[in-house]
C-alpha cells in the first residue's frame, strides 16, 4: 500500500493551476463566494481541515450515511470531498492548503451512496436530495455524478423543475471517455444543466476526462487537479467530477457579485463571457472555456429565459403515456459525431457505455489506470493518487495514478 506523505502547503497550491490559468485570483478581488449557499450531492463531504470550516448542514439520503450528511458512503467515499475542496476549499491558514474557487461560499452535504446495495434506490435518493438541498435555501447544486444514459426518471423532472423554479442553478459534470462515458448523460442532459466538459492543463478538450454532448454548456479543467480526501490526505486526480465544482465556485461567485440576477441571468453571465473555441456552442468546449473574472464584472445583456433550455416544456412535449423514462428531445439516429481535437488513443482496455449499464458486470471494478468504476450511478472522476512532496511539473501526464484506498 502506499503510503502518502503529507505535502508541503505551498506546493499543494501552486498545484492550484486553474485559479490563476482562469482568473480566479482576479475575480476574488470583487468576491469570493460570500453569502452564498451551495449543496454539494455526493458521496459525503468528509472531516479535513481545509473544508471544516465551509460546511454548514447536511443530511444522508442514501440509508446507510450519518445524519448529518458527514460520513462518506459508497464504493467511492473520498469523492464528495475531493469535490467540495475544490468548489470551496479554504485552506489551512496562511498560504497553507486547498482554495476552492468560492472560498468564502459555504457548503450542504447531502450524502447519497454510489456503486453499493441500499433500501433506498438511487434515482430517489438524488431527487430527495434536490429537494431537501432547495428546501435548505442552497442556490447552487453540485452535481459530479451521471447514470451513463442520456434518459432519466420522472421523479427526476420534479425534483429538477423544484430547484428550477426555486432559483437554483444546478450544475453537472459531462462524465469521462475514460469510464466509458463516451457522450453526456443525465443529469448532464436535462434541458436547464449548465453541463461542464473537462480541459487539460494547456487548456485543450481532455480526451480520458471529459465527454461530448449537445447540452455542454462550458469547459472547465478537469486533468492535473488537487484536493483533500477525509482526514486531511491532498490527492492528485482527474475527471470532470473536478471540472463541475470549479464551475459550481464560479456560478457563487457570480451570485454574490450579481444578487440581483435570477438563476437564468446567473448562467447566462457564465457562458455569455467564456472564452469561445471555434463555433459555439460546441459539443466539445460548450459556449467556451470558463473566464472567472470577466463573469463577474462584464456587461452582459438579461434574458427571460434559462439559455440552456426549459424542463417545463420539455416534459410537455416528450413525456407521453407512463413510462418511467423517455429519450432526450432530439434525433441522433443520423447524427455525425463532432470530430475530436486529438488522437483518440487507444482505450480498449476501458470499460464500455454497455458494461456500465448491464447488471451482470461486477459491481466494483479497476479500469485501465486503476479508476473505480460503479455500475449504474458513478462519481465522475477518472484518476486518483495521493500527493507526496516531491518535484512535480504541472504539466506531467504520464505518471502512472495508483488507485485509491476503498
Amino acid at each position: 500500500m502506499l503510503q502518502a506523505v503529507p505535502a508541503r502547503a505551498d506546493y499543494i497550491r501552486d498545484m492550484e493551476y486553474w485559479l490563476s490559468d482562469y482568473n480566479f485570483y482576479q475575480a476574488w478581488d470583487i468576491t469570493r463566494g460570500e453569502g452564498v449557499l451551495v449543496s454539494v450531492i455526493d458521496s459525503g463531504i468528509g472531516y479535513a481541515p481545509d473544508i471544516n470550516a465551509a460546511v454548514v448542514g447536511g443530511a444522508d439520503f442514501s440509508g446507510v450515511g450519518s445524519p448529518d450528511g458527514r460520513t462518506p458512503v459508497g464504493a467511492s467515499p473520498d469523492h464528495g470531498t475531493l469535490v467540495a475542496s475544490v468548489l470551496a476549499g479554504r485552506g489551512t491558514g496562511g498560504n497553507n492548503g486547498i482554495l476552492g474557487t468560492a472560498p468564502a461560499a459555504q457548503l450542504l452535504s447531502a450524502s447519497v451512496a454510489f456503486g453499493v446495495d441500499t433500501a433506498i434506490p438511487s434515482d430517489e435518493q438524488i431527487a430527495n436530495a434536490i429537494k431537501w438541498s432547495v428546501d435548505q435555501g442552497a442556490k447552487v447544486i453540485n452535481m459530479s455524478l451521471t447514470r451513463n444514459s442520456l434518459e432519466w426518471p420522472k421523479s427526476w423532472d420534479e425534483a429538477f423543475l423544484y430547484a428550477f423554479e426555486h432559483d437554483v442553478v444546478i450544475v453537472a459534470a459531462a462524465g469521462n471517455r475514460g469510464s466509458g462515458t463516451n457522450e453526456v448523460g443525465a443529469p448532464a442532459t436535462i434541458p436547464g444543466v449548465l453541463t461542464v466538459a473537462g480541459l487539460d492543463v494547456n487548456g485543450e478538450a481532455s480526451y480520458d476526462a471529459s465527454s461530448q454532448g449537445i447540452t455542454i454548456a462550458v469547459s472547465a479543467p478537469s486533468e492535473a487537479l488537487v484536493g483533500v480526501a477525509p482526514g486531511g490526505q491532498y490527492m492528485k486526480w482527474s475527471g470532470s467530477s473536478g471540472a463541475a465544482p470549479i464551475v459550481s465556485g464560479l456560478v457563487a461567485l457570480v451570485r454574490a457579485s450579481h444578487p440581483e440576477l435570477d438563476a437564468n441571468n446567473v448562467i447566462q453571465r457564465v457562458i455569455a463571457t467564456a472564452t469561445p473555441v471555434g463555433e459555439v456552442p460546441s459539443p466539445i468546449y460548450g459556449y467556451g472555456k470558463i473566464n472567472a473574472y470577466a463573469a463577474v464584472t462584464a456587461e452582459v445583456a438579461p434574458v427571460k429565459a434559462n439559455p440552456l433550455g426549459d424542463l417545463t416544456e420539455w416534459i410537455k412535449l416528450y413525456r407521453r403515456g407512463s413510462s418511467t423514462s423517455t429519450p432526450i428531445p432530439w434525433d441522433t439516429s443520423t447524427a455525425t459525431p463532432a470530430p475530436l481535437p486529438f488522437d483518440s488513443g487507444n482505450i480498449a482496455g476501458l470499460p464500455t457505455l454497455y458494461q456500465l449499464t448491464t447488471v451482470g458486470v461486477p459491481l466494483l471494478f479497476f479500469a485501465g489506470f486503476g479508476t473505480i468504476v460503479v455500475i449504474g450511478y458513478i462519481g465522475v472522476t477518472r484518476r486518483l493518487r495521493p500527493v507526496v512532496p516531491r518535484d512535480h511539473s504541472r504539466h506531467e501526464t504520464d505518471e502512472t495514478p495508483q488507485p485509491p484506498n476503498v
